[in-house]
């Protein structure tokens, strides 16, 4: 964040360097407000570049193994452009690489889903994942095992269906 700052003001910076230029070459025809405004163009198009850009350089940064599950998207008011182009805010991957299965339940699987968020903080959550039954249930406090290897405290939740974080677990 702080570094997308110092990028934003050397961006603001930068045009109204060529703003003040360009007006030296044209021997100051141009109207003295268009330093200003071609600093702050010039810092709105860092921001926006920034907003699109973050998911593309945060998902070329995973590691091998953690696919992306699902993606939300985001429009708002505020921000006119995306209501045309809305940009990625939040994402879930699953750590396909390390998903657990247990041969007395063979239908069961637990994952590590990682939950990334533009400005947040990303969060680690195992999850318990029923194919057979088509339900989830998460296990952030822990879990008490029994003596088959079933969960014995999970509070199961219906998945819908299509559900991509289901599909994806399902299927590895």
């Amino acid at each position: 964040m702080f570094l997308e700052l110092i990028a934003t003001i050397f961006a603001g910076i930068a045009c109204a360097g060529l703003a003040l230029l360009l007006n030296l070459v044209l021997g100051k025809r141009l109207p003295k407000w268009i330093t200003p405004v071609a600093a702050g163009a010039g810092m709105i198009a860092m921001t926006v570049s920034n907003e699109y850009t973050w998911f593309d350089r945060t998902a070329e940064r995973l590691p091998e193994g953690v696919t992306i599950a699902m993606t939300v998207d985001e429009q708002g008011w505020m921000r006119p452009w995306t209501q045309i182009w809305p940009y990625t805010k939040r994402f879930v991957a699953v750590d396909t690489a390390t998903t657990r299965r247990n041969p007395a339940l063979p239908e069961q699987r637990m994952a590590d889903l990682y939950f990334f968020g533009r400005w947040s903080p990303v969060n680690q959550a195992p999850m318990l994942f029923d194919c057979g039954a088509r339900r989830s249930a998460l296990l952030i406090d822990g879990a008490e095992f029994a003596a088959d290897g079933s969960v014995a405290d999970a509070d199961w939740r219906a998945v819908p269906e299509g559900d991509p974080i289901l599909s994806l677990v399902c299927e590895t």
